[in-house]
């Protein structure tokens, strides 16, 4: 489902953020990214979704080359993922409801099935009750759940998210490990750079590490090779 092949990306001015990344995830594979603040791990992610550009190497998914899309078929690819994004982007002028709506709305999703789906997010992230309230009204935990019901609310492939509890008490980080778990028990694929080890601990999903751009090996690998 997704594959990076010797994978480079250097910024003007020489900063590689990634190098010679190669790896595989497979369709329903619940995968952690792990690393050091820097190591690569928001860049791998903006790199799925055509928000940045391989320097060199191939990042594919579902058979695409993302690198080699034309502007015009960026949103067609996203149309696989479900994004939750670290500083949230909630539009804070409308309503939980229209928050999650949106996504659909762009898709063209008629009024009747788009509200069902809008609510069944909602109740599968526990705030069908707050449909009507504004986004600065919650929590931040609250405001998190709101992301995840935005990001699946058109039944993504795959879910992609970035660093999804951080600032958040164990107890919240713990609610959301729980609702990507069973995502993934569903078949979605879902991919998440985070610094929790605990919730790694507590989910046991597939751990990738990077360090300073690169690929860490584990000695088994590395005896391998």
């Amino acid at each position: 489902m997704i594959s990076f092949s010797q994978v480079y990306k250097r910024y003007p001015g020489g900063y590689e953020a990634l190098r010679n990344i190669s790896l595989n995830i497979g369709a329903g594979e619940m995968v952690f990214i792990t690393g050091h603040s820097g190591a690569g791990k928001s860049t791998l992610l903006k790199l799925l979704t055509a928000i940045e550009r391989p320097t060199s190497g191939s990042v594919v998914v579902n058979g695409q080359n993302v690198g080699a899309l034309r502007p015009r078929a960026i949103p067609f690819l996203r149309r696989n993922f479900g994004l939750v994004f670290q500083d949230h982007k909630l539009l804070f002028d409308r309503t939980v409801f229209d928050n999650v709506l949106l996504p659909l709305n762009i898709r063209g999703f008629r009024r009747g099935e788009a509200a069902r789906r809008v609510r069944a997010a909602l109740d599968k992230v526990g705030l069908l009750d707050k449909e009507k309230a504004r986004p600065v009204t919650l929590s931040g935990g609250e405001q998190q759940r709101l992301c995840i019901a935005r990001a699946i609310v058109h039944r993504p492939a795959i879910l992609l998210a970035d660093e999804p509890t951080a600032n958040l008490d164990a107890a919240y980080a713990g609610e959301l490990g729980s609702l990507f778990q069973s995502f993934n028990q569903v078949g979605v694929t879902v991919v998440i750079a985070t610094h929790d080890e605990n919730l790694a601990a507590r989910l046991r999903p597939r751990v990738i590490t990077l360090r300073q751009g690169g690929l860490m090996t584990t000695p088994e690998e590395a005896a391998a090779t």
